[in-house]
């Protein structure tokens, strides 16, 4: 059954909690059913009331995970009281602590260069048997066609099972978006700002501003031009 969606000016924001979100994307694997997952919060909805193609985008998605306190709030009041935050960092982590049992492997694409390589090998560290079979940090300007098709080839020869994508919003969104009919991967996530955080390079706000929608208040300092 196709999980519900709740309408928050314009853009469909699924109707999960995190244990939700991780069935989906097991299930997804188990059955080669292949979808993007856009984690969605004030940011990308704003965008997208000016953009009718990374609105689209939002809405063709596989998910589109609550990844702020304001689409919780929202997915509440219209009466999805089960929603919780799915957020980016914690998704990705919840996914990887799972993965040496399971037996799911994974692809970082995205993040400065060196990056992924960091991300992988901290992530390695906390989570000993997880099995990332590749990582590629792409060149920070549009990519020619020949240039697309050979990472999405290189993709394709590691086969994961997880690609996550960390270009932040909305450069990710567009990526996947792009590149899924191309991928054989059967889950592709963008996770922005995950990379940096896993990595070591970017400090999480600390959980309590997290429930009560301050999160953009601690980045605001840290961020200022996004």
């Amino acid at each position: 059954m196709a999980i519900p969606r709740v309408d928050v000016l314009g853009v469909g924001i699924s109707a999960i909690n995190m244990d939700m979100a991780v069935a989906e994307l097991s299930r997804w694997v188990t059955e080669r059913e292949q979808h993007y997952v856009c984690v969605t919060g004030v940011h990308g909805v704003m965008e997208s009331q000016s953009d009718p193609a990374l609105l689209r985008i939002h809405n063709q998605s596989g998910l589109t995970t609550p990844d702020g306190m304001p689409m919780v709030w929202a997915g509440k009041k219209a009466g999805a009281d089960h929603m919780s935050r799915v957020y980016g960092p914690d998704l990705m982590l919840e996914i990887c602590s799972r993965s040496a049992s399971e037996g799911w492997t994974h692809y970082f694409y995205g993040g400065k260069e060196g990056v992924p390589q960091l991300l992988k090998r901290r992530l390695r560290e906390r989570f000993p048997g997880l099995d990332v079979v590749g990582t590629h940090s792409p060149p920070f300007r549009e990519l020619s066609e020949a240039e697309a098709t050979e990472i999405t080839n290189t993709i394709n020869a590691a086969n994961p099972d997880f690609v996550w994508v960390g270009l932040s919003t909305p450069k990710q969104e567009r990526w996947m978006d792009a590149n899924i009919a191309r991928l054989r991967a059967p889950a592709v996530l963008g996770v922005g700002a995950a990379f940096d955080i896993h990595a070591g390079l970017l400090p999480q706000a600390p959980r309590w501003m997290q429930r009560r929608g301050l999160e953009w208040l601690y980045r605001l300092p840290k961020e200022p031009r996004r």
